[in-house]
């Protein structure tokens, strides 16, 4: 699946709208396990999967942190936005880890244009992101994610 091409001035009009949907990624174990490394959050529910066999997940699950740091990359195989010569973090509003994220699990990520508005140098937006585990039967996680694109 390629990336739903748009410049910045495209975005726009689009307020309102989902506009892409990324493919499906797989969230392992040893990512799980490297995360923690890297946050140092090792909870046994992250990273020990016997004990987290007998747990309320039966089994380990992703940190909510992990499955929101894959946003950029799950926007990058969804959206290629043209027109601009950087983006920035700018910021979530009303973040929800609303499901658990098993190990070995898919997701993928829907993007929705909330907002645009310019800004010296540039437009933020506001993209409304649910991220999908596949098979689950509500979001792995919800937010407003802000970015800045700077022309």
């Amino acid at each position: 699946m390629s990336p739903v091409t748009l410049t910045v001035a495209d975005l726009e009009a689009k307020v309102g709208q989902e506009i892409a949907v990324s493919p499906w990624t797989t969230v392992s174990q040893e990512q799980i396990e490297r995360f923690a490394d890297a946050t140092g959050d090792h909870q046994w529910i992250h990273v020990d999967p016997v004990k987290a066999r007998a747990g309320p997940f039966g089994g380990t699950i992703a940190h909510g942190f992990l499955t929101l740091s894959l946003l950029p990359k799950l926007m990058a195989e969804a959206l290629e936005v043209t027109g601009r010569r950087m983006a920035v973090n700018y910021g979530l509003n009303r973040l929800r880890f609303t499901d658990p994220v098993p190990s070995g699990s898919k997701v993928r990520a829907r993007f929705a244009v909330a907002a645009f508005e310019k800004i010296s140098g540039g437009v933020q937006l506001a993209w409304n992101v649910t991220v999908e585990r596949e098979g689950g039967t509500k979001p792995a996680v919800v937010a407003e994610w802000l970015a800045r694109y700077y022309l």
